[in-house]
């Protein structure tokens, strides 16, 4: 006879059958540390690459997060270790197509239009103006490209790939890179030569202000009143809690850190709070900061917070996207 417990089966001889063991989660959050410190020195050119598949330097990473997930789990089902670099590129191509398509956004051609082989002639693989233009284009720009496109015009004019790796990355053919390439590259020529539209008018809410002010004059009780019972962190590549007192304790950290200042400021059309060294508190641009904090708000709680302090390559992006808040609309 057996019977069932919250440890497993337990048999005749009173001995649980498939408990689990008491060190599974550390072992199994070791492993965890041990993959992504495995795989840290391609995370920074995986986050380029995402950003401008999604068009925003925090849905990247939240695409780079998948899709490092998602190789974790591959990864533990295989018996020898596959070639890093184009694996990892493989899944985050992928995974950054479903979000694509998830969020509504409309390429200008269907995917398989890689496929269409454009005039040989026109097929100059390595081109300094095409790269230069590839890597001061806004990032939503390369939304507007098929993600066949896209995905080739990013990886080699940004991130400087060979047609053979992006072969092998995006399961294409040569001359299908070759293709994608070229047609993106003119593609990619007209978005940038178009007169950008005229900035629209945008108030930052007094919540946001609100929660800077508190932070920067370390009022956790008043920070953790604004948060919502059912708050949510990512502290990213971290840990994540949830729950007002779980969370609570997130502030212990900066408070007992003292060179930061958060400053009301927008990214990719969002608000965001740009942390900023204190020696910096007064700076009028936001290339001073090192990351950010991403907060999402219902009838005034905090129901979200994101933290991209321990991901330090996010600045990589932020230099060109990130605007801070005029000077005369931040909290005091």
């Amino acid at each position: 006879m057996r019977l069932e417990t919250s440890q497993g089966r337990i048999n005749s001889t009173n001995e649980p059958v498939g408990a689990v063991p008491d060190d599974l989660i550390g072992r199994l959050e070791q492993g965890r540390m041990q993959f992504l410190l495995l795989v840290d020195h391609i995370r920074p050119e995986l986050h380029r690459y995402c950003t401008r598949m999604t068009g925003s330097v925090a849905d990247g990473e939240d695409v780079v997060q998948e899709t490092l997930a998602c190789a974790y789990y591959e990864v533990s089902q295989m018996k020898a270790l596959p070639h890093l670099r184009p694996w990892l590129f493989r899944i985050a191509h992928n995974r950054a197509i479903d979000h694509w398509r998830h969020e509504a956004h409309r390429a200008s051609e269907p995917l398989d239009a890689a496929l269409e082989i454009a005039d040989a002639a026109a097929l100059e693989p390595d081109s300094v103006l095409a790269r230069n233009q590839a890597v001061r284009a806004a990032i939503s720009c390369f939304l507007e490209l098929a993600p066949a496109q896209r995905g080739c015009v990013i990886l080699k004019d940004v991130l400087e790939h060979s047609l053979d790796e992006i072969a092998v990355e995006l399961n294409l053919s040569v001359p299908a890179v070759k293709a994608a390439l070229s047609r993106g590259r003119a593609a990619l020529h007209r978005l940038t030569e178009a007169p950008p539209p005229a900035p629209q008018a945008r108030q930052m809410s007094m919540s946001l202000r609100r929660y800077a002010s508190l932070f920067n004059s370390h009022d956790w009780e008043g920070v953790r009143a604004m948060l919502a019972g059912d708050v949510k962190l990512d502290l990213v590549s971290r840990r994540k809690a949830a729950g007002r007192r779980e969370v609570g304790s997130y502030f212990n950290n900066y408070d007992r850190a003292a060179d930061w200042h958060l400053t009301p400021a927008w990214l990719d059309g969002r608000e965001v709070l740009a942390v900023l060294p204190a020696a910096h508190a007064s700076a009028t641009h936001a290339s001073a900061a090192r990351y950010f904090i991403a907060l999402e708000w219902v009838d005034g709680g905090v129901t979200s917070i994101r933290d991209f302090r321990y991901v330090s390559y996010i600045t990589q992006e932020t230099l060109f996207d990130l605007t801070e808040f005029p000077s005369h609309e931040r909290p005091t």
